[in-house]
């Protein structure tokens, strides 16, 4: 760490005037610095270590995040990985096939379930890992770029700092432990800004045809493909990345395109490959599927304005404190971009593309889950420690008007300087306390109620199994593959899926049926010509009003001669 840095110099004022310029208080000051850095980091990695506790828990109930992928998502993005495990062939013809458009986590969850098997502790301990290795991007990436321009990384607490308010913040750890797409999108990200910046500086000195050149072109031309492969609302994200590029070819036309054209190469290599070699052939209807079901917008003409409210005003979900300081930064960081003072941060003007890249997706959408900022925390986190982190220390420092003997005036504009930095510190200390205390209670009273329901379910089906082993033990539920994921069952979609629901069910003939709260009337149209629905159990789960008790029915069979005029009107259910 530089000595230079403010926090250094403050410390060095405050041990004493007549010896300041002694080498030796310069390093003492240093180690201070450095324990400073290495305490946060410890406490970071502490509160890391948690997410690993408890990894069956259900989703904090009763917290601010309805958000109803826990009921679905981990399930459904891990359906392709879970049936290639079970029964050796990923895609279940006319049922939900997410992973013909979206292969990449199931492909990473079929080798952890190699050595598993299928199991929702090891789905969730892997996006637990990819949350640790995005802690470890953010660091790599903001000790990169925290000097003065870029010029002096290490000079900073910021990139420490950033890494001790995503690891306690308890929406990070909410939804850093669901086994869902949004974490494998951002670290893929983090990688390919990692990536963008070391090809970009490569390009900026004319190494264009070295072998490290063209490794990191090449890197960043998969991790651009992979982004999109993971979450195709990647390529929200893709404005970020080549504004890393660019900027550190050093704003250079030449190097840029030199880096953005074998970049954009082989990531559109790449994904052509995967999509005329694979999709086209063999799963195009599957592919297609996938953007027609989330192929709908709320945001028109009318709702524009609220629809921009509500998505600003529900970035509070990531934390009351941490969203003011958010709104602060970045405010200031375009303040000071405007005013030509940003020092040519690349870091910073990056971060800012990703978050109105990501927020333009939100309003189109217009679908404003709490999981969707996920991807914006972490851009907002960092930006926060950077542009807090220099002026907290630099109030710190013992400037002019701290000296004794300064005149009184000088004296009252370095308290006009401080008051604000020093405020914005103590919000930010008052967001890593508040956030490692909410953190540290959803550790401390876990529960498992949707575990303990799944469960109840898998051993109703087992005893009807050994009373009547031929009685189908297939699943019909819109939360089936999360059962699947839980238990082991198996289970076909009762929503999603390229057959009509009557076609899917006569095709594949489910013994069972789990509905949240009641029946709804296109499921019953769809199973009441075939089969009369036996109600076996009813388990409370999770805290939705309208997804809080799953009911288990079984579905037995109604006679041929039946089954004409039980198709003309549904009976009720019994």
């Amino acid at each position: 760490m530089d000595p230079t840095h403010p926090l250094i110099e403050g410390t060095i004022r405050t041990i004493g005037t007549p010896e300041a310029n002694d080498p030796r208080l310069a390093q003492r000051a240093m180690r201070i610095a450095r324990a400073v850095e290495v305490v946060i980091l410890l406490v970071a990695a502490v509160f890391f270590a948690l997410h690993f506790v408890h990894l069956k828990a259900d989703f904090p109930n009763h917290s601010l995040w309805a958000d109803w992928s826990k009921y679905t998502d981990e399930g459904w993005y891990g359906d392709a990985a879970i049936r290639e495990t079970q029964v050796r062939h990923w895609d279940l013809p006319g049922d939900f096939n997410p992973a013909a458009a979206l292969p990449v986590w199931p492909a990473l969850e079929t080798v952890v379930f190699r050595f598993t098997g299928v199991s929702l502790v090891a789905a969730r301990a892997l996006t637990v890992s990819v949350f640790g290795l995005i802690l470890v991007c953010c660091y790599c990436l903001v000790q990169r770029w925290s000097g003065a321009g870029g010029e002096s990384p290490g000079r900073s607490l910021a990139p420490s700092v950033a890494v001790l308010l995503l690891a306690v913040s308890p929406f990070c750890y909410a939804f850093s432990r669901l086994a869902i797409l949004e974490p494998m999108l951002i670290l893929l990200t983090l990688a390919a800004l990692l990536a963008a910046s070391s090809v970009g500086a490569e390009a900026a000195e004319g190494r264009r045809l070295n072998l490290r050149f063209v490794a990191l072109a090449v890197a960043l031309g998969v991790l651009s493909a992979l982004m999109v492969l993971n979450k195709t609302t990647g390529v929200f994200l893709f404005p970020a990345i080549f504004w890393m590029l660019w900027a550190a070819s050093d704003y250079r036309v030449r190097p840029f395109l030199r880096s953005a054209i074998v970049a954009g190469g082989v990531g559109a290599a790449v994904w052509g490959g995967y999509y005329l070699f694979l999709v086209r052939p063999h799963y195009l209807a599957d592919y297609r599927y996938l953007f027609d079901a989330n192929g709908y917008t709320a945001i028109t003409q009318d709702t524009f304005w609220s629809v921009l409210q509500g998505g600003v005003l529900d970035l509070q979900w990531i934390g009351e404190s941490l969203f003011v300081l958010a709104l602060v930064a970045v405010a200031g960081s375009l303040v000071r971009i405007a005013a030509r003072r940003s020092g040519g941060n690349a870091l910073t003007e990056t971060l800012l593309v990703w978050i109105f890249g990501y927020a333009a997706f939100l309003a189109y959408h217009a679908n404003l889950s709490p999981r969707y900022y996920v991807a914006l925390v972490v851009p907002l986190t960092m930006l926060v420690a950077m542009f807090f982190e220099p002026l907290v220390a630099g109030a710190l420092s013992a400037r002019s008007g701290g000296q004794s003997g300064a005149p009184a005036v000088a004296r009252v504009d370095d308290m006009l300087f401080r008051l604000p930095a020093l405020a914005g510190g103590a919000v930010l200390i008052w967001a890593v306390f508040s956030g490692a205390g909410q953190t540290i209670y959803f550790v401390r009273h876990p529960e498992y109620t949707y575990v303990s329901a799944a469960e109840q379910i898998r051993q109703a089906v087992a005893r009807e199994q050994a009373v009547d082993p031929s009685h189908s033990a297939l699943v019909l539920s819109i939360s089936g593959a999360q059962l699947s994921l839980t238990t082991g069952l198996e289970s076909i979609c009762d929503d999603f899926g390229t057959m009509d629901l009557p076609q899917r069910v006569a095709t594949y003939k489910p013994g069972w049926y789990a509905a949240w709260n009641y029946v709804e009337d296109d499921k019953m149209d769809a199973l009441a010509p075939m089969y009369r629905l036996v109600r076996v159990g009813a388990f409370p789960a999770l805290d939705d009003p309208e997804r809080n008790l799953l009911i288990l029915y079984r579905l037995d069979p109604v006679p041929q001669r039946l089954q004409a005029k039980a198709g003309e009107q549904a009976s009720p259910v019994p």
